[in-house]
């Protein structure tokens, strides 16, 4: 079948969804979910802490992607943007970060839940990225989750923190239930020594650790070396009380990624960027019981990674449960 389609609205070509207005996709049959999203970001700040209303609404989310681009499913999903959207979304994320403006200004928590409404996503993991000291993004996401049942959060313990151990308590108190660690956007090795105390801290605590894993190919090159797949083996092997997950299975390093899950029982992989052929050898190799499901919204629209899911498990109903639904339900909510 095509997998090109004029912008966002175009996937209402598939038999999954119908349109809802402009910008805006409804999941067709109801009986297609409950999803389980397990990789979303409400607006991040970097410089300082953020400036956004998170409980505001937008007419519409200004994804990092437009919803106006050419979308090809059998992409790595950054092959979508064009030159000028990487440039704004890197704008938006630096200097914007430090006003209530910008594309950030549309990522809160009530046009997450609209579109979570829309698509028959039940639950969404949010997944806050912090710097040592000039950012508290784990703050303001776990602050949301507090209020919407819908939304959990994780937190986010720079590994160079002063106070590894206090910090990780502090944010287990707010209602973190698992850890975010970005090692090309918080510009540390996965198999730094600090990093390794993380990690044992949180297999004390029966929090998993969901890493940006694998090189994307638009990221700097120092981000790029740091998230290269050897480098999170070790941190896997010498930690086996700990549940990791690999966002994005490895994003450009796929072979890599699903080497160390079938290696390794701590090891999860989710979908989040990849290509729909991907998404299906994933389905096909992967361990079953420990394959997840996520967008990375905002960065793009929910419906562009249920599209990949949606197409790879059309002939098997238990697939579509366990990656949807299932896993992530009885990894983060013991059901």
């Amino acid at each position: 079948m095509n997998t090109r389609f004029d912008g966002h609205d175009d996937l209402a070509r598939l038999p999954y969804f119908e349109r809802r207005g402009p910008g805006r996709l409804a999941l067709a049959d109801p009986s297609l979910g409950p999803v389980f999203d397990v990789h979303t970001h409400l607006a991040l700040a970097f410089l300082r802490p953020g400036q956004i209303d998170l409980e505001r609404e937008h007419e519409h989310t200004l994804h990092y992607l437009p919803r106006e681009r050419p979308l090809d499913l059998e992409v790595y999903a950054n092959r979508c943007y064009s030159a000028e959207d990487l440039r704004r979304m890197k704008l938006d994320l630096t200097l914007l970060s430090l006003t209530d403006g910008g594309m950030r200004r549309t990522h809160t928590a009530a046009n997450l839940l609209r579109e979570m409404r829309d698509l028959g996503v039940a639950r969404a993991v949010l997944l806050p990225i912090d710097l040592p000291l000039v950012s508290d993004n784990a703050g303001a996401f776990l602050e949301r989750a507090a209020v919407h049942e819908e939304l959990i959060s994780f937190g986010s313990v720079h590994p160079l923190s002063l106070d590894l151990a206090g910090k990780l308590e502090r944010q287990i108190s707010l209602g973190a239930r698992g850890v975010k660690v970005h090692p090309a956007s918080q510009m540390i090795r996965p198999d730094h020594p600090r990093a390794m105390e993380l990690y044992r801290l949180c297999g004390e605590r029966g929090l998993p650790v969901l890493f940006h894993c694998g090189p994307v190919g638009i990221e700097p090159r120092a981000g790029r070396r740091r998230s290269q797949v050897r480098l999170y083996e070790a941190p896997v092997a010498l930690h086996p009380r700990t549940t990791f997950i690999l966002g994005h299975s490895g994003a450009l390093q796929l072979d890599e990624a699903l080497a160390l899950a079938q290696r390794y029982p701590n090891v999860w992989l989710e979908t989040a960027s990849q290509s729909l052929t991907n998404v299906r050898r994933l389905l096909a190799e992967a361990p079953a019981d420990r394959l997840l499901f996520g967008t990375d919204w905002p960065f793009y629209p929910l419906a562009v990674g249920l599209a990949k899911a949606l197409l790879a498990t059309e002939d098997d109903g238990v697939a579509r449960r366990r990656l949807l639904y299932e896993n992530a339900a009885r990894l983060l909510l013991g059901s």
